[in-house]
């Protein structure tokens, strides 16, 4: 992945909000991380390119996930994204491999698991919007970026609603600015 943005950190009401999108089955969730989303995107812009030629796409669920939940939470944000940003998200991959739930591995064991675990679907666009619920070890989005390089992608840049503060910050990733002191955000900034 080129770089890599999040516009909250996975805890409290944040966590609470994204897992109902994801187990509970509140879609409109996803619209209401939009516009916070597209902010934390516009607040560390990736560079200065013109972002209308840039292709959005999600991190795709495997096909017996989406049928248990009845959609795609990934696939809701991109829309809810594209829609805010005035454009259109496309499924650009496909997952080819059911892998176990990644949220008690570490990061080698995600890793692991996610070799070969998708596939672009064609045509990719030279650079790709990647969106995604939340950014924990990177390794879920590493393995959708390889599948877009090797389909075409030049740049790679990735968006979550959140990212997860039990495990290392992936490279290039954009700490959301509401540091009050005290603050989960200012408690891990200090302990850096």
């Amino acid at each position: 992945m080129t770089w890599s943005r999040a516009a909250f950190l996975y805890e409290g009401p944040v966590r609470t909000a994204l897992m109902r999108l994801k187990f509970a089955g509140l879609r409109t969730t996803a619209a209401a991380f939009a516009p916070w989303m597209v902010w934390a995107l516009a607040r560390s812009p990736p560079t200065e390119s013109d972002p209308e030629t840039r292709a959005i796409t999600w991190v795709p669920l495997g096909a017996g996930r989406r049928r248990a939940r009845g959609y795609d939470q990934a696939e809701a944000l991109a829309r809810a994204v594209a829609r805010t940003m005035g454009g259109s998200a496309r499924r650009l991959l496909d997952r080819v491999v059911e892998t176990p739930p990644q949220a008690r591995r570490s990061g080698p064991a995600r890793r692991q698991a996610l070799l070969g675990a998708f596939m672009a679907t064609g045509l990719v666009a030279p650079r790709v919007l990647l969106i995604d619920d939340v950014l924990t070890s990177g390794a879920t989005v590493a393995a959708c970026a390889l599948a877009l390089r090797r389909a075409g992608a030049r740049e790679v840049g990735v968006l979550a609603a959140a990212r997860s503060l039990g495990s290392p910050v992936p490279a290039r990733c954009y700490n959301p600015p509401m540091s009050q002191p005290g603050s989960v955000v200012a408690r891990e900034r200090s302990s850096r």
